[in-house]
């Protein structure tokens, strides 16, 4: 499996439904429906993604919450 600094840093929807696992058709109707952050160039009908913003719009879903950071429960007051 790719690492994700394998791809480039704007990526077409074929690249972002490899880096995610998931169906490029599904990825298409995400990015029309906007629920997928994306871009159209003027004049350009394919969809464009910032690896980046993909990546972070994916931190949104955790599967669990991240711990409280433990030395902020230790604080001399």
């Amino acid at each position: 499996m790719p690492q994700t600094s394998d791809y480039p840093p704007v990526l077409d929807t074929a690249m972002v439904a490899d880096l995610l696992g998931m169906n490029v058709q599904v990825v298409r109707r995400m990015a029309r429906e906007g629920s997928i952050p994306c871009y159209r160039i003027p004049g350009g009908r394919p969809f464009r993604f910032f690896r980046d913003e993909v990546l972070e719009w994916l931190k949104g879903f955790p599967v669990h919450e991240a711990p409280p950071d433990r030395a902020a429960e230790h604080t001399d007051a």
